[in-house]
């Protein structure tokens, strides 16, 4: 699906500055895994008690990186997706952008999960997840389901997991990353305008049934919890619903402000 770039000589290309500006904002923002406070912060949570009580607690923290590490390999893929599918020079400028930032997420939770016990256990609804972004047949589909929608709901995810672990490696790692995925939606969101300016009805059509494909699934990603901590996740099944109403709520206003027809999208609450 890849797509060479049509640019005439003296065309006007102001109507992507947008897209352009957000290029010049991640390379503001970038930055490495080395400038992550290794050994200077602890890399989770450590709380108090015994030795079983910490291992515990740990393991609960191990999920939670596990959960960033495989939704991060999966954005590795999409996008370089999004970067040989797009024609525009614009945007496969900021998509190359996009590649290094998913690239340095990846090896930055790799780092940090292998400090808190290694790999654990995957999230089935994440992989649907990710192969339904990796096979959605046109960039228009693509950019909506991993821009417009999943890199906006993920945000509120970082600055819940920064705000529960404070001084730690987690954090450092959880607010660049809401920095970073806030730029991602932003160019996203850009862009898609641009995809359909001069979409017709079926591509728009397309985009909506591919909503209400990801929204249910999207919902079970958001509400599973791991063995470690489905304790927890009983415990707070109530707030976490209440959260995901608000956060498909917005993801259902930026669609609509895009143009689309939104009253066929079924909200899975």
């Amino acid at each position: 699906m890849s797509a060479e770039p049509l640019v005439e000589q003296g065309e006007d290309r102001s109507r992507y500055a947008g897209v352009l500006r957000f290029y010049h904002l991640a390379k503001h923002a970038e930055w490495q895994v080395r400038d992550v406070p290794w050994g200077d912060l602890p890399p989770v949570p450590e709380g108090k008690g015994s030795p079983e009580r910490k291992a515990r607690r740990r393991d609960i923290w191990r999920s939670v990186v596990m959960q960033q590490l495989q939704a991060d390999i999966i954005a590795c893929e999409m996008a370089a997706q999004l970067l040989n599918a797009a024609p525009d020079p614009e945007a496969r400028l900021y998509y190359s952008t996009m590649v290094q930032d998913e690239s340095r997420h990846t090896e930055a939770w790799l780092k940090l999960i292998g400090e808190v016990g290694g790999e654990g256990e995957r999230d089935p609804h994440l992989d649907k997840l990710g192969k339904m972004f990796l096979e959605a047949d046109s960039l228009e589909e693509k950019v909506f389901l991993m821009q417009v929608f999943f890199e906006r709901l993920i945000i509120p995810r970082f600055r819940l997991i920064a705000r529960s672990s404070r001084g730690t490696i987690l954090e450092d790692i959880c607010n660049r990353l809401a920095i970073d995925d806030g730029i991602h939606h932003g160019s996203g969101m850009a862009y898609e305008r641009i995809l359909l300016e001069h979409a017709t009805p079926g591509v728009k059509a397309q985009l909506i049934a591919a909503a209400n494909r990801m929204l249910p699934e999207f919902a079970k990603h958001a509400l599973w919890r791991p063995k470690a901590r489905e304790f927890i996740g009983s415990l707070m099944e109530a707030r976490d619903r209440e959260r995901l109403e608000l956060e498909l709520n917005h993801g259902v206003r930026l669609a609509k402000s895009l143009g689309l027809d939104v009253s066929e999208v079924a909200l899975p609450f």
